[in-house]
């Protein structure tokens, strides 16, 4: 079985959406090691979106109140994020893992997310469309490459300016998995649609 790791090139570009996607489409469990500042988790928006699936949500390694960075909501809810102690879930099935906002946001006072990450894991970054999200992603990449990791896709989600796409695959050799339009509301059906879009793509990883 393969474990996933969804990574975003900032907060807010769409992982959970993408990480509903590729959970079904592989027919994986979900995992999200740190979970801060949301009244619902991130795992519940899945089990929302994703009725009726037999995979496991399993629960976060810590789960913080405060909607700020890791480290800083975990500092003022008095805790500490110890590597250590993030533990991945025990499972036969494919397993995918969602960070937290992109790779080099800081869990403690010496690791980042990119730390969650194993050797073996399959890399997909999250991309969106906004100004600056070229350079995002492609320092991403090469943040990646610099530990000696390869990204295998990028999904983007709502990337609407012509060319975008094109010079980010020039530039890094990644190949595109998809791309998500713009959507007022993000249902079951419309993970469903993507799912069978992504899936032969995911696959192949």
């Amino acid at each position: 079985m393969n474990k996933y790791f969804i990574t975003g090139i900032g907060t807010d570009v769409g992982k959970t959406v993408v990480a509903a996607i590729v959970t079904k489409a592989l027919n994986a469990d979900y995992w999200k090691p740190i979970q801060s500042g949301l009244t619902e988790t991130d795992r519940g928006t899945l089990q929302n979106l994703l009725p009726n699936f037999k995979g496991t949500f399993h629960s976060e390694s810590y789960r913080l109140k405060t909607p700020m960075s890791p480290h800083k909501a975990a500092e003022i809810d008095g805790v500490v994020i110890q590597l250590e102690k993030i533990v991945r879930p025990k499972t036969n099935n494919n397993l995918v893992v969602e960070g937290a906002g992109g790779l080099l946001v800081p869990i403690n006072n010496k690791n980042t997310i990119a730390d969650l990450i194993a050797p073996s894991d399959k890399i997909i970054i999250v991309s969106s469309g906004y100004l600056g999200s070229i350079n995002h992603t492609l320092l991403s990449v090469e943040l990646l490459k610099s530990r000696g990791l390869k990204c295998a896709g990028i999904i983007y989600n709502h990337v609407n300016l012509d060319g975008t796409i094109e010079v980010i695959e020039n530039m890094t050799g990644v190949p595109t998995i998809g791309h998500i339009a713009k959507h007022d509301q993000i249902t079951p059906e419309l993970i469903e649609e993507y799912t069978q879009k992504f899936k032969q793509k995911l696959e192949s990883l």
